[in-house]
């Protein structure tokens, strides 16, 4: 049987023109994918900065879906799922990124990084500890280590709390030495409430030596030395406190009566009108108050009275108008009910970060976990 050239012949054109025709199809589909993704990005961007985040989503689900890899439509579309509270599919979203092999270093950083945000948002602590402890060596080191840090204040796990406070203070991140402070003070009280009593005495005193200008190691150190017995040193602590951190000196006011019935009124007396008349505040008057009590010629009530002379004052008005004598003595206890009641607000804590206030005074705040923001002032004063 003869072979036909012609056929050869016939089939080249023939090869060619399919194959042109391939790729003409592969290009023009190329360019319509191509098109179509920067279209979704742009239709979602433009639908996020308009605030539909739910058409937005929807947007970048379908530019994921034409391209899946960009990864930056994925962090996009992440961040939109935390941001509406939808941590399972943020998570998913971050873990298909983390799962990648092509993924850069960089990028790899980052989306460790946001999956610890993701697992934090939806207070999965333990996975979120996890999430941050890979971060260590990275770009992310710092907010690894102060997301950590916060975890740890929540938790109160005052340990790992100071270790990650050496390491940044160590990699000067800032100063956390006040912090450090009342760490120490923290464990302090836990050993003082299971009356381990001079452990705390040495956990609070290293607490001063860290921050010495810090008002709640000189505060709980001097009550804690006064029931302790040793009242001249806690006498000698309140001393240093007005001279180091003045305005935290209200926060130890009551202390002062029960010192003057140990150590005699004379010393302490002077130096706490001193104080008073340097920084007035309710507490100390009140504490003076309580000091005249014992002395029948002492001013006593008439403190508030004159108290109103330097800062008008609805709680020093109550306090006085309780044991005065009325004209009308059937309405007294009516009009000491509504006084006190109008009053009562007043004297409590206000957090200067997110306002949220409190009948006790606290180092850390419990609204916002921020340390040191409640002022040792009450809320009239303010």
């Amino acid at each position: 049987m003869e072979f036909d050239l012609s056929w050869i012949l016939l089939g080249f054109p023939l090869a060619f023109v399919l194959g042109w025709l391939a790729s003409r199809f592969d290009a023009r589909q190329m360019r319509a994918e191509s098109r179509s993704a920067p279209k979704a990005y742009f239709k979602g961007l433009n639908f996020l900065l308009n605030e539909q985040q739910d058409k937005a989503i929807d947007a970048f689900i379908e530019a994921v879906q034409n391209d899946p890899d960009t990864s930056e439509l994925h962090f996009a579309l992440g961040n939109l799922f935390r941001r509406r509270g939808e941590y399972n599919r943020a998570v998913r979203v971050h873990e298909h990124l983390l799962s990648r092999g092509d993924l850069s270093r960089p990028d790899r950083d980052r989306a460790q990084h946001a999956l610890a945000l993701d697992f934090l948002k939806a207070g999965l602590l333990d996975r979120a500890e996890d999430a941050l402890r890979r971060l260590e060596g990275t770009s992310f080191e710092a907010e690894a280590r102060l997301a950590l840090l916060a975890i740890y204040e929540r938790s109160r796990d005052w340990k790992q709390a100071s270790d990650i406070a050496h390491r940044m203070q160590t990699a000067r991140q800032g100063d956390f030495s006040v912090r450090l402070a009342h760490y120490l003070c923290e464990g302090a009280d836990v050993l003082a409430a299971t009356g381990k009593l001079e452990e705390a005495v040495a956990q609070y005193q290293q607490a001063l030596v860290l921050a010495p200008s810090a008002g709640r190691p000189q505060v709980d150190l001097a009550r804690l030395q006064h029931r302790l017995g040793h009242s001249e040193q806690a006498w000698s602590t309140l001393q240093g406190m007005a001279e180091k951190s003045p305005g935290a000196l209200p926060l130890a006011a009551a202390l002062l009566p029960e010192l003057a019935q140990v150590l005699g009124d004379a010393q302490i007396r002077p130096w706490l009108e001193a104080q008073y008349e340097r920084l007035p505040s309710l507490d100390l008057l009140q504490a003076l108050v309580a000091l005249d009590a014992a002395h029948p010629g002492a001013p006593g009530r008439e403190r508030y009275v004159a108290h109103l002379d330097k800062e008008p004052s609805l709680v020093a008005a109550t306090r006085w108008l309780a044991d005065e004598p009325f004209a009308q003595e059937q309405h007294h206890p009516a009009l000491q009910r509504a006084l006190e009641h109008a009053s009562k607000p007043l004297t409590r804590y206000r957090c200067a970060a997110c306002g949220f206030e409190a009948r006790q005074h606290f180092w850390h705040c419990p609204g916002c976990q921020s340390w040191d923001s409640y002022p040792a002032r009450r809320v009239e004063e303010l």
